[in-house]
């Protein structure tokens, strides 16, 4: 097994000063009962969402922390660790126990779980910057790709008014006043069963954005 280990630590790019932890990462309780992955999961979880959220603090620093939060979830969902840890092929080191090793359907989780369990590890062989090395070594390009795309207050406002009262949201122009080269714009809306809500914008479609915004809080959709 020890050659093994010597080609998943040159897949994972980390040599174990404590060969043990690495032994551990990758046993499954279903191998051992006592002595298994179980907490350096545990641990690696914590470790891996530390790491993630200060990239993509460092990375989308303009970014509201609601963006931020769904990239984050989709950065450390059990989808991503599942296809990272298939890249990194990691099922083929692992100590199944008989009862596991043809079973489908729980090779995901246990792949998945495995892969936070090597991060735990490696936070403990030789800590946090090689633990954030390693992370960053696989994640990167997801964190490159993770776009996330909010639905727009206008569209969420007319999806709610369509569902529950199969009428659009009624917007009414209102004025614009200001200099030339910064306007302001004024712009009322009402669904049914609402009250008129007026917004403020730069342009017509700014206006209409605040607008429903302004409704969306109050009515808490």
């Amino acid at each position: 097994m020890i050659k093994s280990l010597k080609e998943l630590e040159d897949i994972l790019k980390y040599n174990f000063k404590d060969k043990d932890l690495l032994n551990k990462a990758l046993t499954h309780k279903s191998f051992n009962n006592k002595i298994n992955n179980e907490k350096l999961e545990f641990l690696g979880d914590r470790v891996l969402g530390l790491i993630i959220s200060k990239k993509l603090l460092d990375k989308y620093p303009d970014e509201k922390e609601g963006i931020i939060d769904k990239k984050f979830a989709n950065l450390v969902n059990k989808k991503t660790c599942v296809e990272i840890a298939k890249k990194l092929n990691i099922r083929k080191y692992l100590y199944l126990g008989a009862s596991h090793k043809n079973l489908e359907r729980s090779v995901d989780k246990i792949i998945s779980d495995c892969l936070e369990a090597i991060v735990g590890a490696i936070y403990f062989d030789s800590g946090l910057k090689s633990a954030e090395k390693f992370v960053l070594y696989c994640w990167d390009s997801y964190i490159d790709k993770s776009i996330i795309t909010l639905i727009d207050s206008k569209t969420k406002l007319q999806e709610y008014s369509l569902k529950k009262f199969k009428k659009l949201p009624k917007y009414t122009f209102f004025t614009k006043t200001g200099p030339q080269h910064k306007p302001l714009f004024k712009t009322e809306v009402e669904i049914p069963e609402s009250k008129k809500i007026i917004g403020f914008g730069s342009s017509k479609k700014n206006a209409q954005q605040n607008a429903a915004a302004k409704l969306i809080k109050i009515l808490n959709i």
